[in-house]
């Protein structure tokens, strides 16, 4: 049995607040350099450049990516061989406040979603799986709200075919506009329950870009890109840079389809114990 003390974890999440922010994932910045070469209008491709030098200043200069540094999601993949010594739900939240503190983080979290409040840096949200092993993986996932609100689910009929499911995602992603600072990538959940999707949604996030999808993901893709919404709006081919889709089985009476859109900005930094 691995013995993890929940002090060890409250310094790994507090090291991993900062590194979200400050710096942008490698898939994504290689997703942005790509996308950038293949966009023939000029003002779209300094727009995107623009985007990159931005997450290039923000390393170096040690700065938040994005003024709104997001509702701290934490993701805890706790092997079976694993033994947490402590309180882990309060190392998970004292890691993420001084995590936050320390980078000069804004403070995004009311207690109280009905009467708000003045804003602090937690709780965060957490999601706990079982897994094999003798490890423990801790990510963390800003999520900044411009996008998240964007997010959408519907309960389809059990006979609904895959064209209502591609019609709805991308009737989504086009509800969104340039609201939510594209170009997106767009989380999608299938199946499970209404709970479940959303979280499959947000999960598939996580997931590295690929430069070249393929099956309905690419599919979706392209149609996404023929919206024309482009880089924060002003239009070109570019206006999602991947279609992540996870499913889960589900019930014989539903079909449960989640979106979960990210903006340009999609921050998340993993450590394992």
């Amino acid at each position: 049995m691995k013995k993890i003390t929940s002090e060890k974890i409250r310094k790994v999440i507090s090291s991993l607040c900062a590194q979200a922010n400050f710096s942008l994932r490698r898939d994504l910045l290689a997703a942005l350099k790509a996308a950038r070469a293949k966009e023939p209008n000029k003002r779209n491709k300094r727009m995107i450049g623009a985007i990159i030098e931005n997450a290039a200043v923000a390393k170096k200069d040690k700065l938040a990516i994005c003024q709104d540094t997001g509702l701290p999601i934490v993701f805890l993949e706790v092997g079976q061989g694993v033994q947490i010594t402590g309180d882990l739900n309060a190392a998970v939240n004292k890691g993420v406040e001084e995590g936050y503190r320390k980078a000069y983080l804004r403070n995004s979290v009311i207690r109280d979603p009905l009467l708000r409040g003045s804003p602090g840096y937690q709780p965060a949200v957490m999601h706990i799986d079982m897994v094999r092993g003798s490890r423990l993986k801790i990510t963390l996932l800003p999520k900044g709200f411009g996008c998240e609100n964007k997010s959408a689910l519907k309960m389809f009929r059990p006979t609904a075919g895959v064209d209502e499911i591609k019609e709805f995602i991308i009737e989504t992603v086009k509800n969104a506009g340039p609201d939510a600072c594209p170009p997106y990538i767009v989380g999608v959940g299938i199946g499970g329950s209404a709970d479940y999707a959303s979280l499959l949604a947000k999960k598939a996030l996580l997931r590295r870009i690929k430069i070249s999808p393929k099956g309905l993901e690419r599919e979706l893709l392209h149609k996404i890109n023929k919206l024309h919404i482009g880089t924060m709006g002003l239009g070109g081919r570019v206006t999602a840079l991947g279609v992540h889709i996870e499913t889960h089985p589900t019930h014989i009476a539903g079909l449960p389809v989640a979106v979960n859109i990210s903006c340009h900005a999609l921050r998340s930094a993993t450590a394992v114990l």
